[in-house]
């Protein structure tokens, strides 16, 4: 077993806080909000430094005898006993001997460390942090005490320390602070814990078939920091702690990919499958199944920069991931569920966020609804579950976690299961940014109960509450039909062309019927009486779908009575005459 993996009692959460509480010696050179590009990185390089010091003098010998070898990273790799090394011959210790020469022996250090691990320096910018530490002048130079804090005794992260579990909660931890630091903008990179919770608790289920093949492939099409990722190995080896989980990611934010793939190295997992790159126009998992794919993508985020690519891949047909349709070009997030679902395996599971827009926009015929279409006639669309508002970082709005599965069990063939959980939430007694609520476990507890016994039904909890409802999926179906209406003269006669009345395109007109309808029978029922001439084009006639979530879960508040509006009125009145009477003397004049 590799020393990554011994067990260790740290306490995380004051480990973290000693770590992060080192940027104070950088207050006033990085703003509050900036202290992560600074303590991640090097709570990293400190981290590789003390796992690589038992084994430091074996690489530099390795390096002394195989450096100038054209192939050489194998030797070294070998002598570190770890998928990463560093062939400088500086450690933190050894820095500080040479504060005058500080900056220019750190940055050797770090180049010294294997290509793994310069791909995360890359993203994170490191060498444009540090010209920032050591400032221009002697007196802003805070990289020599910024080093001098890591290496103090209580600063060690070697592996006899820390475990790579507990390692990996600490800079999780490091990550939270992080994220919060960024209130507004947090959001755009980071999912609040209690959301990733919740949508792993309704991915994976004991039931699940994945759980029994002992390995499990999980994917992140919109990575992030990878905490996503994170939850859900966490929550699978709850359930099973024998499986083999496997996780894949992507990220195009150079900083936030950094995060996640040093958190992966950190966690002692295969760095190489967290991969940089844009998930519409550079699609790093080509060919590859999962069992999970977990994501909260970009909602409202126009995709004009990878139009001419997009549109490249739709124009393949299934020989593409865009083939079926595409959204509007103001908001690609039903391109990002096109994409999942081309990844999962026919057994696979997907849990993915999303605004209201996906359930409704776009008519008949158009990208999205033949997306909507698509997943429902197939019968992948498991639930939706509408979340509270007020449960991100940077958005307020409402927000929906679809559950595609390739798979259904027989109870929900055909079915698709509607859950809202608007108000199903803790008020928050300090918000951040705009998350203002949690899901406590109490609240993902109801909502998990409901999602699990499959039937209509109102789960009242005080002032909290759930309800659960199940349609069929012709249900959120519709056929878009066109009413013609004749022609007329100027004598009032239907105009005939090839002894058929010609339409007035005037007068054309469109209606939904339900599929659950017969077009006929709607015909005559709704619009014969009121168009006695009118006719169908039948060649016109397209099928649509649309998932009106809150028109099933509207509710009928009766407006108050006007005896109790007169009464109210009358009790104000009276307050306000006793205001003005004590205001202005008895008579109130």
């Amino acid at each position: 077993m590799s020393a990554l993996y011994h067990k260790t009692n740290v306490n995380v959460s004051e480990k973290a806080n000693m770590i992060w509480n080192i940027a104070d010696i950088i207050r006033g050179t990085f703003k509050p909000h900036e202290y992560g590009k600074v303590i991640l990185p090097m709570t990293v390089l400190k981290r590789l430094n003390d796992t690589l010091l038992p084994t430091k003098e074996k690489v530099l010998e390795a390096y002394k005898e195989y450096g100038s070898l054209e192939v050489n990273d194998g030797f070294f790799r070998d002598a570190s006993g770890y998928p990463f090394y560093n062939t400088s011959p500086f450690t933190f210790e050894t820095l500080l001997n040479d504060p005058d020469h500080i900056e220019e022996n750190f940055r050797t250090f770090m180049a010294g460390f294997s290509e793994n691990i310069q791909d995360i320096l890359k993203n994170f910018k490191f060498e444009h942090i540090i010209s920032d530490l050591v400032g221009s002048t002697a007196e802003d130079d805070k990289l020599f005490y910024v080093i001098q804090e890591f290496n103090k005794p209580n600063s060690y992260m070697g592996p006899d320390a820390i475990s790579t579990a507990d390692m990996g909660y600490i800079f999780e931890e490091l990550i939270r602070k992080f994220s919060e630091s960024y209130n507004e903008e947090a959001g755009a990179h980071f999912t609040a814990r209690d959301i990733i919770y919740l949508m792993t608790d309704l991915l994976v289920t004991e039931e699940d078939a994945a759980l029994t093949r002992g390995k499990i492939d999980c994917y992140d099409m919109a990575m992030g920091t990878s905490q996503m990722l994170t939850c859900l190995t966490e929550r699978i080896l709850q359930l099973d702690s024998e499986v083999e989980v496997n996780v894949f990611g992507q990220e195009f934010n150079p900083e936030t990919f950094a995060i996640a793939k040093a958190d992966m190295i950190i966690r002692g997992g295969i760095a190489d499958n967290m991969r940089f790159g844009d998930t519409l126009t550079n699609d790093q998992f080509k060919g590859y199944k999962f069992d999970y794919c977990i994501s909260n993508p970009p909602f409202g985020v126009e995709w004009k920069p990878q139009k001419n690519a997009v549109e490249k891949e739709h124009k393949s047909g299934d020989n593409g991931r865009f083939g079926v349709g595409l959204p509007k070009i103001s908001d690609g997030q039903m391109l990002f569920t096109l994409n999942g679902i081309s990844k999962l395996k026919d057994t696979g599971r997907m849990a993915i966020i999303h605004n209201g827009s996906p359930l409704f926009t776009g008519d008949a015929g158009s990208g999205p609804s033949e997306i909507r279409k698509y997943i429902i006639e197939n019968d992948w669309l498991d639930a939706i579950v509408q979340l509270p508002n007020d449960l991100f970082y940077n958005t307020g709005i409402t927000t929906y976690v679809w559950l595609i599965s390739k798979n259904k069990s027989d109870e929900r063939k055909g079915k698709v299961q509607l859950i809202d959980a608007s108000n199903m939430y803790e008020k928050r007694r300090k918000s951040i940014g705009n998350k203002r609520v949690d899901l406590s476990e109490d609240c993902r507890a109801a909502i998990v109960q409901a999602y699990g016994e499959f039937t209509d039904k109102f789960y009242d909890y005080g002032d909290k509450s759930v309800e659960s409802k199940v349609f069929n999926n012709e249900d959120f179906g519709f056929y878009k039909i066109t009413i013609e209406s004749p022609l007329l003269d100027e004598k009032g006669k239907i105009v005939m062309k090839k002894g058929k009345p010609a339409p007035d395109t005037s007068k054309r007109d469109t209606e939904n019927v339900p599929l659950t309808d017969n077009i006929k029978n709607y015909f005559e029922r709704e619009v014969l009486p009121y168009n006695p001439d009118a006719w169908v084009d039948e060649s016109k006639t397209v099928i649509g779908y649309e998932i009106p979530f809150t028109r099933h879960f509207y509710k009928y508040v009766a407006p108050e009575k006007s005896d109790a509006i007169a009464e109210r009125i009358c009790v104000i009145e009276a307050e306000l005459t006793g205001s003005l009477k004590s205001l202005f003397g008895k008579d109130g004049e």
